[in-house]
């Protein structure tokens, strides 16, 4: 049975109001967001992702929640997956079939006559700390990472978002000896999970993938996300590499706020000209 969401009618009168979508696995999330505060007005909206999660499947999800929200104005929509000259070039989590796809195409057939704007979850997510969370007001490049089933990332430069970043595939020397290794096969929460790893155990291999980081970009940043961002106190204090440490803090609306703020700067309604990539994704 469908939840009450918000109506939008009035909501731009008062504040810049935005609609975010970010598909999950297992979840897509919908709802609109003050773009002043970085929240979201009223309750999201949540459906499971339809398996198979082909494009044209999950397209039509957002569609039918799109609607029930009174809302005409563009849609940024938060995708597990690389958008590069909008084709989707990965897929994480969700069909292989997404691989190759022109989202663009794709998504003027399901939300037609109103803008459509994607992009990359851990992007979205980026964007959401560096305006309204844990980044903001940080000067230099900052840099998100998302411990879950794999490890996402954000790159943000003074505030403007370099895209599709993946240092969850970074090879890297695993610190146990057992040679080389993509970050995110050492150092998810996946892997934490897995190997039932304490804090105390986990955490020598998280330093060594934020030090492998820092030897490349030395950022002035990380901002760490994930379910394990909210036990922060309980292993942060034993992280080793250089460059502070903070913790997300919009958590599961992050990439919904991120996708609102996204299409709202690339259509116009807010200036974002110093935060966006040039030439979208």
């Amino acid at each position: 049975m469908s939840i009450p969401v918000p109506s939008a009618t009035n909501l731009l009168r008062d504040t810049p109001t935005g609609l975010g979508v970010d598909v999950g696995g297992t979840g897509i999330k919908v709802g609109l967001v003050d773009l002043t505060q970085g929240e979201l007005i009223g309750d999201r909206l949540v459906r499971s992702t339809p398996q198979p999660a082909t494009p044209d499947a999950i397209a039509g999800a957002i569609s039918e929640m799109v609607e029930e929200f009174d809302w005409a104005g563009p849609v940024g929509i938060a995708l597990p997956s690389v958008i590069h000259e909008g084709v989707a070039r990965i897929a994480h989590n969700i069909d292989k079939s997404w691989i190759g796809c022109d989202v663009g195409e794709l998504f003027d057939r399901h939300l037609p006559g109103r803008p459509v704007l994607m992009l990359n979850d851990a992007d979205a997510a980026g964007l959401t700390e560096v305006h309204y969370g844990a980044g903001e007001g940080v000067d230099g490049l900052v840099i998100l990472l998302t411990f879950g089933t794999g490890i996402g990332s954000a790159l943000l430069l003074n505030g403007k978002l370099l895209p599709n970043s993946e240092f969850g595939h970074l090879i890297v020397e695993d610190i146990a000896g057992r040679g080389f290794d993509e970050a995110e096969h050492l150092a998810s929460a996946a892997v934490r999970a897995r190997d039932g790893l304490s804090f105390a155990e986990w955490a020598p291999h998280v330093s060594n993938v934020l030090r492998s980081i820092e030897d490349l970009l030395w950022p002035r940043a990380f901002v760490l996300g994930g379910g394990v961002s909210e036990a922060a106190d309980e292993w942060f204090p034993l992280l080793e590499n250089r460059t502070p440490v903070r913790p997300a803090v919009r958590l599961n609306d992050a990439g919904i706020i991120g996708a609102a703020l996204y299409a709202a700067g690339h259509s116009g309604v807010l200036d974002l000209s110093g935060a966006l990539p040039d030439g979208g994704v």
